[in-house]
């Protein structure tokens, strides 16, 4: 049964997220916008709460676990053996390559630790989702990331843009889509921007839970043009 917690997924004793896009600061930083580095420490903190709740038998980072494409920052470097590090005390750790890690295995082989392509866990198949995989047949779920998606909400005074989880249905399977566990990220609203995924292309409609500091609300059918 899946359960939706914070900005992840739980389900058969695995806690699975997404999009973390280690490095990302610095990368802002290096483009000359004066973001201060303080995301990562509110994320490390978030994932704690999450281990110290749920005690995962495993834990599945979902794609684009460093940023950067083609190199490694120093924050990378540092961050992500920290993350590494934090998980594998306590929980098995899988890692999934989406199509920001061409290089993240060389972090992980410092750690002992492989890259998959994918993760197939009893019915549920786990997969970044920037591209549509060949072999997920026999299974009735896919979980994905790569996305980043939220929704605005707007009222007399103000907007705010809100992380949110996803369900719909790809191909009679039912389709379960991550928000980003990077939080100097907001996301990306599924209501006014073309969407990434593959999986997604032809979604008409879909089913919306907010996420907001760890509290979870369902906003129901969300109709897309």
């Amino acid at each position: 049964m899946i359960k939706y917690v914070d900005l992840g997924i739980f389900v058969k004793d695995t806690l699975i997220i997404s999009d973390l896009h280690i490095g990302y600061e610095a990368y802002l930083n290096k483009k000359g916008v004066l973001v201060p580095r303080v995301h990562f420490d509110k994320q490390k903190k978030r994932l704690i709460k999450l281990l110290r709740d749920l005690r995962p038998k495993r834990v599945i980072l979902n794609g684009d676990i460093k940023h950067e494409f083609g190199t490694i920052n120093s924050q990378e470097w540092k961050d992500t053996f920290e993350i590494i590090d934090l998980i594998k005390h306590v929980s098995e750790l899988i890692m999934i390559k989406g199509n920001h890690d061409k290089i993240t295995e060389i972090i992980a082989k410092k750690k002992d630790v492989e890259v998959m392509d994918h993760y197939i866990l009893d019915k549920y198949y786990i997969c970044h989702g920037d591209f549509i995989p060949e072999d997920f047949e026999k299974t009735t779920s896919i979980i994905i990331g790569h996305e980043h998606p939220a929704i605005t909400l707007k009222d007399e005074a103000k907007t705010e843009k809100f992380k949110c989880f996803l369900k719909t249905k790809y191909k009679r399977k039912t389709l379960y889509v991550l928000p980003s566990f990077n939080l100097t990220n907001e996301g990306t609203d599924i209501t006014r921007h073309k969407l990434l995924s593959p999986f997604l292309k032809k979604m008409k409609k879909c089913n919306v839970t907010i996420s907001q500091d760890g509290e979870l609300f369902d906003f129901g059918e969300v109709k897309l043009e």
